[in-house]
Protein backbone atom coordinates (compact mmCIF):
# COMPACT_ATOMS: atom_id res chain seq x y z
CA UNK A 1 0.00 0.00 0.00
CA UNK A 2 1.24 3.42 -1.01
CA UNK A 3 1.86 6.22 1.56
CA UNK A 4 -0.45 9.00 1.13
CA UNK A 5 2.62 11.56 1.35
CA UNK A 6 3.40 9.79 -2.36
CA UNK A 7 0.22 11.40 -3.40
CA UNK A 8 0.73 14.65 -2.41
CA UNK A 9 4.33 14.91 -3.72
CA UNK A 10 3.69 13.35 -6.98
CA UNK A 11 0.46 15.89 -7.19
CA UNK A 12 2.50 18.87 -6.89
CA UNK A 13 4.69 17.66 -9.66
CA UNK A 14 1.63 17.43 -11.69
CA UNK A 15 0.91 21.20 -10.53
CA UNK A 16 -2.33 20.18 -9.04
CA UNK A 17 -1.33 23.09 -6.06
CA UNK A 18 -1.89 20.21 -3.74
CA UNK A 19 1.56 19.56 -1.93
CA UNK A 20 2.64 19.13 1.44
CA UNK A 21 6.38 19.76 0.56
CA UNK A 22 5.45 23.53 -0.44
CA UNK A 23 2.73 23.59 2.42
CA UNK A 24 0.14 24.99 -0.30
CA UNK A 25 -3.36 23.06 -0.09
CA UNK A 26 -6.50 24.43 -2.05
CA UNK A 27 -8.68 24.77 0.71
CA UNK A 28 -11.82 27.09 1.78
CA UNK A 29 -13.18 28.78 4.60
CA UNK A 30 -12.28 32.30 5.35
CA UNK A 31 -9.58 32.58 7.90
CA UNK A 32 -8.67 35.75 7.79
CA UNK A 33 -9.74 38.61 10.29
CA UNK A 34 -12.48 39.42 7.71
CA UNK A 35 -13.05 40.17 4.00
CA UNK A 36 -11.41 42.97 2.70
CA UNK A 37 -13.07 45.97 0.99
CA UNK A 38 -11.59 44.92 -1.91
CA UNK A 39 -13.23 41.44 -1.86
CA UNK A 40 -16.73 42.71 -1.01
CA UNK A 41 -16.95 45.29 -3.47
CA UNK A 42 -15.94 42.75 -6.09
CA UNK A 43 -17.99 40.49 -5.31
CA UNK A 44 -21.06 42.34 -4.80
CA UNK A 45 -20.50 44.63 -7.43
CA UNK A 46 -23.45 43.61 -9.89
CA UNK A 47 -25.64 44.77 -7.57
CA UNK A 48 -23.87 48.17 -7.21
CA UNK A 49 -24.53 48.37 -10.92
CA UNK A 50 -27.71 47.45 -10.66
CA UNK A 51 -29.46 49.23 -8.05
CA UNK A 52 -27.17 52.34 -9.62
CA UNK A 53 -29.10 51.95 -12.51
CA UNK A 54 -32.40 51.07 -10.80
CA UNK A 55 -31.99 54.43 -8.83
CA UNK A 56 -30.60 56.59 -11.44
CA UNK A 57 -33.37 56.30 -14.18
CA UNK A 58 -36.15 57.34 -11.92
CA UNK A 59 -33.80 59.94 -10.66
CA UNK A 60 -33.07 61.07 -14.00
CA UNK A 61 -36.80 61.06 -15.19
CA UNK A 62 -37.87 63.12 -12.12
CA UNK A 63 -35.73 65.90 -12.90
CA UNK A 64 -35.32 66.33 -16.82
CA UNK A 65 -39.29 65.17 -17.34
CA UNK A 66 -40.68 66.35 -14.77
CA UNK A 67 -42.11 62.81 -13.74
CA UNK A 68 -43.23 63.93 -9.99
CA UNK A 69 -45.37 61.01 -10.30
CA UNK A 70 -43.15 58.49 -9.60
CA UNK A 71 -42.74 59.70 -5.70
CA UNK A 72 -43.90 57.93 -3.85
CA UNK A 73 -44.69 58.83 0.19
CA UNK A 74 -41.55 57.47 2.06
CA UNK A 75 -43.97 55.94 4.97
CA UNK A 76 -45.32 53.05 3.12
CA UNK A 77 -41.76 52.03 2.01
CA UNK A 78 -40.00 51.73 5.08
CA UNK A 79 -42.36 49.67 6.57
CA UNK A 80 -42.29 47.46 3.59
CA UNK A 81 -37.90 47.83 4.51
CA UNK A 82 -38.16 46.98 8.13
CA UNK A 83 -40.73 43.71 7.28
CA UNK A 84 -37.74 42.87 4.83
CA UNK A 85 -35.21 43.12 6.94
CA UNK A 86 -36.81 40.77 10.01
CA UNK A 87 -37.39 38.47 6.57
CA UNK A 88 -33.52 38.63 6.02
CA UNK A 89 -32.52 38.59 9.78
CA UNK A 90 -34.57 35.09 9.70
CA UNK A 91 -32.67 33.60 6.83
CA UNK A 92 -29.36 34.87 7.97
CA UNK A 93 -29.77 33.18 11.71
CA UNK A 94 -31.38 29.81 9.91
CA UNK A 95 -28.58 29.65 7.65
CA UNK A 96 -26.10 30.14 10.70
CA UNK A 97 -27.36 27.33 12.46
CA UNK A 98 -27.22 24.95 9.65
CA UNK A 99 -23.40 25.94 9.13
CA UNK A 100 -22.95 25.90 13.03
CA UNK A 101 -24.51 22.22 13.32
CA UNK A 102 -22.43 21.30 10.49
CA UNK A 103 -19.12 22.18 12.31
CA UNK A 104 -19.98 20.84 15.61
CA UNK A 105 -20.73 17.40 13.08
CA UNK A 106 -17.23 17.84 12.08
CA UNK A 107 -16.26 18.23 15.60
CA UNK A 108 -17.57 14.95 16.49
CA UNK A 109 -16.12 13.55 13.65
CA UNK A 110 -12.41 14.77 14.95
CA UNK A 111 -13.21 13.61 18.93
CA UNK A 112 -14.26 10.17 17.99
CA UNK A 113 -11.08 10.06 15.45
CA UNK A 114 -8.93 9.75 18.10
CA UNK A 115 -10.83 7.85 19.98
CA UNK A 116 -10.98 5.36 17.26
CA UNK A 117 -6.89 5.94 16.73
CA UNK A 118 -6.22 4.93 20.42
CA UNK A 119 -8.55 2.08 20.48
CA UNK A 120 -7.16 0.67 17.30
CA UNK A 121 -3.23 0.79 18.85
CA UNK A 122 -4.02 -0.38 22.23
CA UNK A 123 -6.63 -3.01 21.86
CA UNK A 124 -5.33 -4.71 18.78
CA UNK A 125 -2.98 -6.33 20.28
CA UNK A 126 -1.43 -10.18 21.45
CA UNK A 127 -3.19 -10.64 24.41
CA UNK A 128 -6.02 -12.80 23.53
CA UNK A 129 -4.65 -13.85 20.73
CA UNK A 130 -3.45 -17.89 20.02
CA UNK A 131 -0.93 -17.22 18.10
CA UNK A 132 1.83 -14.34 18.95
CA UNK A 133 1.78 -12.21 16.12
CA UNK A 134 5.15 -9.71 15.59
CA UNK A 135 5.04 -6.27 16.39
CA UNK A 136 5.55 -5.48 12.49
CA UNK A 137 2.14 -7.66 11.76
CA UNK A 138 0.69 -5.83 14.54
CA UNK A 139 1.72 -2.16 13.38
CA UNK A 140 0.32 -3.04 10.05
CA UNK A 141 -3.44 -3.74 11.41
CA UNK A 142 -3.27 -0.77 13.11
CA UNK A 143 -1.81 1.00 9.46
CA UNK A 144 -4.44 -1.08 8.15
CA UNK A 145 -6.84 0.00 9.77
CA UNK A 146 -5.64 3.78 10.59
CA UNK A 147 -5.24 4.15 6.55
CA UNK A 148 -9.47 2.62 5.65
CA UNK A 149 -10.10 5.40 8.29
CA UNK A 150 -8.66 8.04 5.95
CA UNK A 151 -10.26 6.62 2.84
CA UNK A 152 -14.02 7.06 4.77
CA UNK A 153 -12.86 10.65 5.60
CA UNK A 154 -11.61 10.96 1.95
CA UNK A 155 -14.60 9.42 0.91
CA UNK A 156 -17.12 11.25 3.18
CA UNK A 157 -15.94 14.97 2.18
CA UNK A 158 -15.63 14.22 -2.16
CA UNK A 159 -19.85 13.19 -1.04
CA UNK A 160 -19.99 16.40 0.85
CA UNK A 161 -18.63 18.38 -2.39
CA UNK A 162 -20.85 16.66 -4.64
CA UNK A 163 -22.94 19.63 -7.11
CA UNK A 164 -26.33 20.22 -5.63
CA UNK A 165 -28.67 22.38 -7.81
CA UNK A 166 -29.73 24.44 -4.96
CA UNK A 167 -26.23 25.37 -4.08
CA UNK A 168 -24.91 28.97 -4.65
CA UNK A 169 -21.60 28.69 -5.00
CA UNK A 170 -21.73 27.96 -9.09
CA UNK A 171 -23.99 31.41 -9.21
CA UNK A 172 -21.52 33.98 -10.87
CA UNK A 173 -20.46 36.22 -8.03
CA UNK A 174 -19.83 33.07 -6.18
CA UNK A 175 -17.99 31.26 -8.80
CA UNK A 176 -16.04 34.28 -10.17
CA UNK A 177 -14.78 34.77 -6.55
CA UNK A 178 -13.81 30.78 -6.35
CA UNK A 179 -11.76 31.13 -9.62
CA UNK A 180 -9.89 33.57 -8.09
CA UNK A 181 -9.03 33.01 -5.06
CA UNK A 182 -8.84 28.95 -4.48
CA UNK A 183 -9.80 25.89 -6.19
CA UNK A 184 -11.78 22.40 -4.73
CA UNK A 185 -9.59 19.51 -4.96
CA UNK A 186 -12.58 17.28 -4.57
CA UNK A 187 -13.76 19.01 -8.20
CA UNK A 188 -10.44 18.20 -9.67
CA UNK A 189 -8.99 15.28 -8.24
CA UNK A 190 -10.84 11.99 -9.09
CA UNK A 191 -11.82 10.23 -5.89
CA UNK A 192 -9.86 6.93 -7.88
CA UNK A 193 -6.70 8.96 -7.19
CA UNK A 194 -8.02 10.13 -3.65
CA UNK A 195 -8.37 7.11 -2.52
CA UNK A 196 -5.73 5.05 -4.20
CA UNK A 197 -3.13 5.35 -1.68
CA UNK A 198 -5.56 4.38 1.41
CA UNK A 199 -6.61 1.11 0.08
CA UNK A 200 -5.67 -2.03 -1.33
CA UNK A 201 -6.75 -2.66 -5.31
CA UNK A 202 -9.32 -5.14 -4.12
CA UNK A 203 -10.91 -2.87 -2.03
CA UNK A 204 -10.71 0.64 -4.08
CA UNK A 205 -12.48 -1.33 -7.03
CA UNK A 206 -15.31 -2.56 -4.13
CA UNK A 207 -15.39 0.79 -2.96
CA UNK A 208 -15.55 2.26 -6.47
CA UNK A 209 -18.39 0.15 -7.59
CA UNK A 210 -21.00 1.40 -4.56
CA UNK A 211 -23.29 4.32 -4.45
CA UNK A 212 -22.31 5.37 -0.57
CA UNK A 213 -18.90 4.83 -0.46
CA UNK A 214 -18.14 6.37 2.54
CA UNK A 215 -21.06 4.03 4.68
CA UNK A 216 -19.89 0.75 2.56
CA UNK A 217 -16.03 1.36 3.93
CA UNK A 218 -17.16 1.38 8.01
CA UNK A 219 -19.13 -1.63 6.52
CA UNK A 220 -15.68 -3.06 5.41
CA UNK A 221 -13.96 -1.89 8.62
CA UNK A 222 -16.79 -3.10 10.65
CA UNK A 223 -15.70 -6.65 8.95
CA UNK A 224 -12.18 -6.90 9.45
CA UNK A 225 -13.17 -5.74 12.95
CA UNK A 226 -15.06 -9.32 12.96
CA UNK A 227 -12.36 -10.82 11.47
CA UNK A 228 -9.79 -9.84 14.43
CA UNK A 229 -11.90 -10.81 16.79
CA UNK A 230 -12.57 -14.13 15.76
CA UNK A 231 -8.51 -14.51 15.45
CA UNK A 232 -8.21 -13.49 19.13
CA UNK A 233 -7.17 -9.70 18.02
CA UNK A 234 -9.36 -8.01 19.96
CA UNK A 235 -11.50 -9.58 22.87
CA UNK A 236 -15.55 -9.21 23.16
CA UNK A 237 -15.63 -6.12 25.20
CA UNK A 238 -13.03 -4.31 23.28
CA UNK A 239 -14.77 -5.64 20.02
CA UNK A 240 -17.91 -4.09 21.67
CA UNK A 241 -16.67 -0.76 22.42
CA UNK A 242 -14.89 -0.28 18.86
CA UNK A 243 -18.01 -0.92 16.94
CA UNK A 244 -19.93 2.33 18.73
CA UNK A 245 -17.09 4.13 17.54
CA UNK A 246 -17.86 3.34 14.10
CA UNK A 247 -22.00 3.56 14.98
CA UNK A 248 -20.68 7.06 15.89
CA UNK A 249 -19.03 7.84 12.79
CA UNK A 250 -22.23 6.60 11.29
CA UNK A 251 -24.11 8.72 12.99
CA UNK A 252 -22.14 12.13 11.94
CA UNK A 253 -22.01 10.91 8.43
CA UNK A 254 -25.77 11.05 8.42
CA UNK A 255 -26.40 14.33 10.36
CA UNK A 256 -23.59 15.64 7.33
CA UNK A 257 -25.84 14.21 4.63
CA UNK A 258 -28.83 15.72 5.82
CA UNK A 259 -27.38 18.80 5.64
CA UNK A 260 -26.29 18.55 2.41
CA UNK A 261 -29.01 16.85 0.97
CA UNK A 262 -31.59 19.34 2.35
CA UNK A 263 -31.52 22.69 1.34
CA UNK A 264 -32.64 26.01 3.13
CA UNK A 265 -36.87 25.53 2.38
CA UNK A 266 -36.62 27.10 -1.01
CA UNK A 267 -40.27 29.14 -0.12
CA UNK A 268 -38.40 31.16 2.91
CA UNK A 269 -35.27 31.51 0.18
CA UNK A 270 -37.35 32.61 -3.17
CA UNK A 271 -40.22 34.79 -0.45
CA UNK A 272 -36.82 36.84 0.60
CA UNK A 273 -35.32 37.00 -2.23
CA UNK A 274 -37.94 39.01 -4.29
CA UNK A 275 -38.66 40.92 -1.04
CA UNK A 276 -35.26 42.28 -1.58
CA UNK A 277 -35.62 42.87 -4.98
CA UNK A 278 -39.11 44.84 -4.64
CA UNK A 279 -37.44 47.10 -1.69
CA UNK A 280 -34.37 47.81 -3.69
CA UNK A 281 -36.50 49.05 -6.82
CA UNK A 282 -39.21 51.13 -4.80
CA UNK A 283 -36.33 52.82 -2.54
CA UNK A 284 -35.18 55.46 -4.53
CA UNK A 285 -39.09 56.30 -5.84
CA UNK A 286 -39.31 57.22 -1.88
CA UNK A 287 -36.00 59.13 -1.71
CA UNK A 288 -37.05 61.52 -4.67
CA UNK A 289 -39.68 63.45 -2.76
CA UNK A 290 -37.43 63.52 0.84
CA UNK A 291 -34.36 64.94 -1.08
CA UNK A 292 -36.37 67.29 -3.34
CA UNK A 293 -38.01 68.36 -0.52
CA UNK A 294 -34.63 70.15 0.37
CA UNK A 295 -34.33 72.38 -2.77
CA UNK A 296 -31.64 72.86 -5.20
CA UNK A 297 -29.88 69.75 -6.56
CA UNK A 298 -30.24 67.58 -3.33
CA UNK A 299 -32.40 65.51 -5.64
CA UNK A 300 -29.70 63.59 -6.84
CA UNK A 301 -28.86 62.74 -3.08
CA UNK A 302 -31.58 59.70 -4.13
CA UNK A 303 -28.85 57.84 -6.04
CA UNK A 304 -26.18 57.16 -4.01
CA UNK A 305 -28.49 56.93 -0.82
CA UNK A 306 -30.46 54.15 -2.59
CA UNK A 307 -27.49 52.37 -3.95
CA UNK A 308 -25.99 52.49 -0.09
CA UNK A 309 -29.50 51.40 1.49
CA UNK A 310 -30.19 48.70 -1.23
CA UNK A 311 -26.73 47.53 -1.19
CA UNK A 312 -26.83 47.15 2.65
CA UNK A 313 -30.22 44.84 2.07
CA UNK A 314 -29.10 42.75 -1.27
CA UNK A 315 -25.38 42.00 0.89
CA UNK A 316 -27.12 41.18 3.66
CA UNK A 317 -28.97 38.52 1.11
CA UNK A 318 -25.95 37.45 -0.58
CA UNK A 319 -24.72 36.89 2.99
CA UNK A 320 -27.87 34.29 4.06
CA UNK A 321 -27.44 32.95 0.86
CA UNK A 322 -23.52 31.65 1.20
CA UNK A 323 -24.19 30.22 4.60
CA UNK A 324 -26.75 27.96 3.43
CA UNK A 325 -24.86 24.83 2.33
CA UNK A 326 -21.69 24.56 4.61
CA UNK A 327 -20.60 21.41 2.53
CA UNK A 328 -20.70 23.26 -1.05
CA UNK A 329 -16.95 23.97 -1.12
CA UNK A 330 -17.34 28.12 -0.80
CA UNK A 331 -14.73 30.38 1.34
CA UNK A 332 -17.30 30.30 4.09
CA UNK A 333 -17.37 26.28 4.61
CA UNK A 334 -16.77 24.13 7.35
CA UNK A 335 -13.28 23.18 6.82
CA UNK A 336 -13.67 19.86 6.96
CA UNK A 337 -10.37 19.54 4.40
CA UNK A 338 -8.24 20.76 7.32
CA UNK A 339 -10.01 18.71 9.78
CA UNK A 340 -8.98 15.22 7.95
CA UNK A 341 -5.89 16.40 7.93
CA UNK A 342 -5.55 17.42 11.55
CA UNK A 343 -6.92 13.88 12.37
CA UNK A 344 -4.85 12.11 9.84
CA UNK A 345 -1.76 14.14 11.70
CA UNK A 346 -2.69 13.03 14.88
CA UNK A 347 -3.28 9.43 14.12
CA UNK A 348 0.17 8.91 12.55
CA UNK A 349 1.84 10.84 15.58
CA UNK A 350 -0.11 7.93 17.70
CA UNK A 351 1.50 5.57 15.73
CA UNK A 352 4.71 7.23 15.65
CA UNK A 353 5.22 7.55 12.13
CA UNK A 354 7.58 9.49 10.08
CA UNK A 355 5.83 10.49 6.93
CA UNK A 356 3.58 12.86 8.73
CA UNK A 357 1.93 15.53 6.43
CA UNK A 358 1.64 18.76 7.64
CA UNK A 359 -1.08 21.14 9.02
CA UNK A 360 -3.07 22.52 5.85
CA UNK A 361 -2.25 26.72 5.93
CA UNK A 362 -4.61 29.37 4.70
CA UNK A 363 -4.91 30.59 1.23
CA UNK A 364 -5.67 34.07 0.67
CA UNK A 365 -7.17 34.03 3.75
CA UNK A 366 -9.22 30.72 2.93
CA UNK A 367 -8.77 27.85 4.45
CA UNK A 368 -10.32 24.15 4.24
Amino acid sequence: MNSPELWFIRSDVDHLEFSIKSNTFEIIMHAGTNYSLKEVILWTRRDIYTIFILSFIPTALYVFLDWHWLALPWLPIALLGTAVAFVVGFKNNASYDRTWEARKIYGGIVNSSRVWGLMVKDYVTNKHSQKQHSQEELNQIHKELYNRHFAWLTALRYQLREKRNWESIYKAHNQEYKDQWFTIDEHKIPLTEALKYYLSEEELQLILSKSNKAAQLISIQSKRLRELLELGLIEDFRHMEMKKVLAEFLNNQGAAERIKNFPYPRQYATLNLWFVKLFVLLLPLGMLSEFDKLGGNFVWFTVPFSVMSGWVFTTMEKIGEASENPFEGSANDVPITSMSRMIEIDLKEMLHETDIPEAIKPKNNIIN
